[in-house]
């Protein structure tokens, strides 16, 4: 065989090898993008079962305090704005992400994670006024149920806010990598969905005692 002939068919074999690893990534990049929907999907069924929950244990207030004597609407409001204010300045990152605009989206996410950090400081403010004034989860069903509910969605933002860390740190060092992106993509899923339900908190849990 010619020397212009394995030179010809190792070409083909290193083209064909390239194009396997790029299949394997695809393939993996795929993969991880559905297990998130499927992690997502079956969050949105625990969220969905606490609602149901909390609906069903709302007037159960064992002669104690009802939300409509304990919550201050504008300090949830304020609460409220401050998450979607996050989603918004989270969603400028997302927009932002090009190669060479590194600094720009870590600095949009460091925004996001103050936002998120300012969320969580007032939810654990409510708690504990709310455990001050013997209105604890043990107080009643509706309260155990308010806390489960509202704690949860709280818990899972803490989680959020632990995730923009690592992704901040990664994005310095490794740039937008198809993996970077590809994690920056389910953490977006992740913190607008936890918006969403935060909408409905707002609504069902607080909002309905004030209608």
């Amino acid at each position: 065989m010619s020397s212009a002939s394995l030179h010809t068919s190792h070409g083909h074999g290193a083209a064909a090898g390239a194009d396997a690893h790029a299949h394997g990534h695809h393939d993996a990049g795929a993969t991880t993008t559905l297990g998130f929907w499927i992690y997502l999907m079956s969050d949105c069924l625990i969220f969905c079962v606490l609602f149901a929950t909390f609906g069903v244990l709302a007037a159960n207030t064992a002669g104690g305090p009802t939300g409509r004597e304990l919550f201050e609407l504008p300090f949830v409001l304020g609460e409220t704005m401050l998450l979607l204010l996050s989603s918004f300045t989270f969603g400028l990152a997302s927009l932002s992400m090009r190669p060479g605009n590194e600094g720009v989206v870590q600095r949009w996410l460091w925004i996001t994670f103050a936002l998120g950090a300012a969320f969580v400081s007032m939810e654990i403010y409510e708690f504990s006024a709310l455990l001050h004034e013997g209105a604890g989860p043990g107080r009643s069903a509706f309260l155990s149920a308010f806390f489960t509910l509202v704690g949860t969605h709280g818990l899972h933002v803490t989680c959020g806010l632990l995730w923009l860390v690592v992704m901040i740190h990664q994005i310095g060092r490794f740039g937008f990598d198809p993996v970077v992106r590809r994690r920056l993509q389910c953490l977006s899923l992740f913190w607008h969905f936890l918006d969403l339900v935060w909408i409905c908190v707002f609504t069902f849990v607080y909002l309905r005692e004030f209608v």
